[in-house]
């Protein structure tokens, strides 16, 4: 059996959990945290930073985390190993760091990574292999259940909070079902599916609440599931999804893919930078390859 292996450490990854104590963020409310951390890598765009933060009071275990900047002048200057001061701050539908202060600087950033996989990602007109899950209702799920249906699935974790990364995914997911609802040109034949990553925790009655927050009780086209770690373990290479667990937690980076009706991969998001209307594009374009 091909098998990878994950070595955990820096990543240019998104992914956390956030504290019980927490407050609720509203609509109206900008939360503010302060924080500390070391840089670890900075986009060359300069829109995010790499950060290896100490716990965030009210907020969140230390993590290793990309954050995002509203003004790239807060990068300026900053470098790989900076020991920094920074402001987290959250709204119920963003979130981004500002006031970047250099206090000192590290030995060295924490190196990134590798991952040794047997198998290469898979490229566009490649067929996705037929993985099975299992579904917020507590049954067994697969890609081939959906033949002849386009399918777009993205990963996520419930425990998830910054509010620009997982909950972005779902929301995106939400605003593209509508519009593929409401064109009344749209192929019909289309499917979304939310996998979150998180077997240990996210169970199908977790998911089946959290689903509520996104879809209300409209379960027309979107299943919610779960991966185990067998089932990751060969998936995430072939999409190029990496995520590891630290500090009790999971650190990950976003991959939104879309299969035709044959089961080949149509079109892949990576990041979080994409539209519902560039979702809902794809959707339209896989879901008008005839299935066999």
């Amino acid at each position: 059996m091909k098998r990878i292996i994950f070595f955990c450490g820096l990543l240019l990854a998104l992914g956390c959990k956030r504290e019980t104590s927490a407050p609720p963020i509203s609509a109206a409310t900008n939360q503010t945290y302060a924080a500390r951390g070391v840089v670890q890598a900075i986009a060359s765009d300069l829109r995010h930073a790499t950060i290896q933060h100490e716990k965030i009071p009210g907020y969140m275990d230390a993590m290793t985390m990309d954050f995002p900047v509203k003004d790239t002048n807060e990068l300026n200057g900053l470098s790989a190993g900076d020991e920094i001061t920074f402001t987290l701050v959250v709204t119920a539908d963003d979130d981004w760091i500002e006031k970047l202060q250099r206090t000192g600087k590290s030995v060295a950033p924490t190196p990134t990574p590798t991952w040794h996989v047997v198998e290469p990602e898979l490229q566009v007109g490649d067929v996705l292999p037929d993985y099975g899950f299992t579904s917020e209702n507590g049954q067994p799920v697969r890609f081939s259940d959906f033949h002849g249906r386009a399918v777009a699935f993205t990963f996520f974790f419930t425990s998830c909070p910054l509010p620009d990364y997982c909950p972005r995914m779902n929301r995106n997911f939400s605003e593209a079902r509508k519009i593929l609802v409401t064109d009344t040109n749209a192929p019909a034949n289309w499917q979304l599916l939310s996998i979150s990553f998180d077997s240990d925790f996210d169970t199908p009655e977790i998911l089946s609440n959290y689903a509520k927050f996104y879809r209300s009780d409209d379960t027309n086209r979107w299943l919610f599931a779960v991966a185990d770690t067998n089932t990751l373990a060969s998936l995430a290479p072939k999409v190029d999804l990496n995520f590891w667990r630290e500090n009790g937690s999971i650190s990950h980076n976003l991959r939104t893919v879309v299969l035709d009706g044959n089961g080949k991969i149509s079109k892949q998001f990576d990041g979080n930078d994409w539209t519902p209307e560039q979702l809902a594009d794809a959707i339209r374009t896989a879901a008008r390859t005839n299935a066999p």
